[in-house]
């Protein structure tokens, strides 16, 4: 064969590569999508409730997904507090209201990783629609849901920033045995360093969906108040997203001292592997 065809014949086969890989992501994407239109089943006191699709089948499809976008996956075991980091995440990431199938699909995309967990943003506009379904024969009830809403947001931001701490001083010392220590294995290198910005990404994306609630509740009090006017309700409502806005600012100052998790700043993927100041050379096989 000839230098040429030889060429051609490599740029064909990476083509095909190529195409081969976007084609399998489509695939991966259209079933779990799919799938998550029937957003993740709740029961008592809207609690997740267990799910082969929604535990199994999706976050299988999600891995796939994310390697093939090139996102970190790792396959260690999850420690406790990283359960509880992401089982208390999933009350204040998913929608305020459980049976908003759009908002919950999009939530559960990013949860499973079919997509980027940061794109997994609510509409702040859903909930004021939701508000305005025949669900509620009351104005008054209107008013009630946002101030109880943000009030049960307010009280479950800083026991997620206390586990968000342990689980940052815990992948801390992650990182400074894999720095110290002799490695044997690429795999156990590179999937101590994932789940480190697992980790991370989860609780920015915490950080993020609470601003984002926050501004659900305003938007759906500025309509209320031009919809159905009230005089005795608007004080309690504000009050209550005040509340709300001062935990976050709190959990946001906590957490600072602690690392930064519920911070603006984006996670980014290039740092796990690059430029820490805690790194040696990657094991070599």
């Amino acid at each position: 064969m000839g230098k040429c065809e030889a060429v051609h014949s490599g740029s064909a086969r990476g083509g095909r590569h190529r195409r081969g890989r976007a084609l399998t992501l489509a695939a991966v994407f259209l079933a779990t999508a799919t799938l998550a239109a029937c957003v993740r089943p709740t029961g008592d006191f809207d609690r997740a409730r267990p799910s082969v699709i929604h535990d199994d089948l999706m976050p299988k499809a999600g891995d796939e997904a994310a390697r093939l976008r090139g996102d970190p996956v790792s396959k260690f075991n999850y420690t406790n507090d990283e359960k509880l980091l992401r089982n208390r995440g999933w009350t204040l990431i998913r929608p305020p209201w459980t049976k908003d199938w759009i908002g919950g699909t999009i939530v559960e995309l990013a949860r499973t990783r079919v997509m980027p967990e940061t794109e997994g943003r609510v509409p702040p506009d859903l909930y004021l629609i939701y508000l305005r379904s025949d669900k509620f024969k009351s104005s008054d009830a209107r008013y009630d849901k946002i101030a109880s809403d943000a009030t049960g947001d307010a009280e479950l931001v800083m026991p997620f920033c206390t586990v968000a701490i342990r689980v940052q001083k815990a992948d801390d010392e992650r990182l400074r045995v894999l720095r110290n220590k002799t490695v044997t294995t690429e795999e156990t290198y590179d999937g101590a360093k994932a789940r480190v910005w697992e980790n991370r990404v989860m609780t920015k994306w915490v950080g993020q969906a609470l601003r984002y609630r926050i501004i659900a509740y305003k938007k759906a009090l500025e309509g209320l108040e031009i919809e159905t006017p009230t005089q005795n309700r608007v004080w309690k409502v504000n009050n209550a997203i005040r509340e709300l806005e001062g935990q976050v600012k709190l959990a946001e100052e906590s957490c600072e001292r602690g690392g930064g998790y519920l911070s603006e700043a984006p996670a980014k993927r290039s740092r796990i592997f690059t430029g820490w100041g805690v790194e040696r050379a990657p094991v070599v096989k």
